[in-house]
């Protein structure tokens, strides 16, 4: 079979199964097998793919017919141009966290910060903070074992394991510090709002990173009370928080006695991230 061929058997396959990025998804996939970046490929349209590259294809594509997410069928997914391990223990990164991250570089960027990463995950932001900032270091925790065995692994890759520390741990259980940045991507999903999510992403993703209790934000209060008490003089808590928490979550800054400094808004115009100090 020919590269093109194969994309519209995959396409074909995924879009019986009402995925929406049926193309792309497959160009990717076959992009993938073929170990070549997808411009290339596609230019090379007419060449002709051996039968044991076209079995795996198929079965990738397979996969992907059950929603399975890209990002965990390759275990890896990109990050501020990295890319970073993941698997079914970890959420997966996303586009409007680089927001963030773009946010905090811009404010910390002549600073020396000590950074704890709350609900670390792939350690994405942990890692890219001090990738880029000179002379940061810090914590990154979580709750999930699993994904702290991710964080580990990213760290060795980015060859960071020497400047920051990962802890399969609570917030609870955080004391002895005290930190210029806390940090934290935290489940803000409402229990009973789970079951309305995309397929890839209720199926797939580890519920214990997306489920924020009744309303939603149970880890958000979790991590304002407790960063009241591990927070520098002028320390920031930067939090992303889910569509339409705004209003409640700003309440709770401001009754805990934090000042909203910077809010940030997604791609839709929603305000997902709020960076807040200390009224001090």
């Amino acid at each position: 079979m020919l590269v093109s061929e194969l994309i519209n058997y995959g396409s074909k396959s995924l879009q019986k199964k009402f995925i929406s990025s049926h193309l792309l998804d497959s160009e990717v996939i076959l992009a993938k097998v073929l170990n070549k970046d997808r411009e290339n490929m596609l230019i090379s349209h007419k060449q002709i793919i051996s039968e044991d590259l076209i079995v795996k294809f198929k079965k990738l594509i397979d996969r992907r017919t059950k929603s399975e997410p890209i990002a965990y069928i390759f275990e890896e997914k990109e990050f501020w141009n990295k890319k970073f391990k993941v698997n079914s223990g970890t959420l997966i990164p996303r586009p409007e966290t680089e927001l963030l991250v773009e946010k905090i570089l811009d404010l910390f960027q002549d600073k020396r910060p000590f950074i704890l990463d709350v609900g670390t995950g792939t350690g994405c932001i942990l890692l890219t903070l001090i990738e880029e900032i000179e002379n940061s270091s810090g914590i990154g925790i979580d709750i999930s074992k699993k994904a702290i065995e991710v964080a580990k692994k990213n760290a060795i890759n980015l060859k960071k394991k020497n400047i920051l520390r990962f802890y399969n741990r609570s917030l609870d259980n955080i004391y002895g510090f005290k930190f210029d940045l806390i940090v934290s991507n935290p489940p803000y999903i409402c229990r009973h709002q789970i079951k309305n999510l995309m397929e890839d992403v209720k199926r797939y993703e580890p519920r214990i990173a997306l489920d924020g209790g009744n309303d939603g934000l149970d880890v958000i209060k979790k991590v304002i009370y407790k960063s009241k008490n591990i927070l520098k003089k002028k320390g920031m808590l930067a939090l992303e928080i889910g569509h339409g928490q705004f209003k409640k979550v700003s309440q709770i800054l401001k009754l805990e006695g934090f000042k909203e400094r910077f809010l940030i808004k997604d791609y839709r115009d929603n305000v997902r991230c709020i960076l807040t100090v200390l009224n001090n």
